[in-house]
């Protein structure tokens, strides 16, 4: 074979693996935010995100959700094929809708917050 030849083939078989990586990493992260209750809204690669520089297994994106109480996020996400998913920089960029009556339901949002207390606590051990 020639060497041009034996380039091509392997820039295509390149792309073709960061392609399936792409598609695979989507499924992951989206299945992250469904376990939580999350509302899964948009996903776009951020390869200079938070945390690029010097990691070499790991690909950054940047998604959109929605979690239980109506609130929109944004938030960087490493994740790859051996390691789970990571949120970095999580931010509400759109708060839920008061409810008409003015009351918040304590209940509701001291059960949101244990669940995230029992989440953390799970994430450090």
């Amino acid at each position: 074979m020639e060497p041009l030849t034996l380039v091509v083939f392997f820039l295509v078989i390149a792309l073709v693996l960061r392609l399936i990586a792409g598609a695979v990493d989507g499924h992951r992260v989206e299945e992250y935010a469904r376990e939580r209750g999350w509302e899964f809204v948009d996903k776009s690669w951020a390869p200079f995100g938070p945390g690029w520089f010097g990691e070499k297994g790991s690909r950054i994106y940047l998604i959109t959700y929605r979690d239980q109480q109506g609130h929109v996020h944004r938030a960087h996400v490493k994740t790859s094929m051996l390691s789970g998913v990571y949120l970095t920089g999580d931010e509400i960029v759109e708060h839920a809708p008061m409810p008409a009556d003015g009351e918040v339901d304590l209940a509701a949002e001291n059960k949101t917050l244990r669940d995230r207390v029992a989440e953390l606590e799970a994430e450090s051990e």
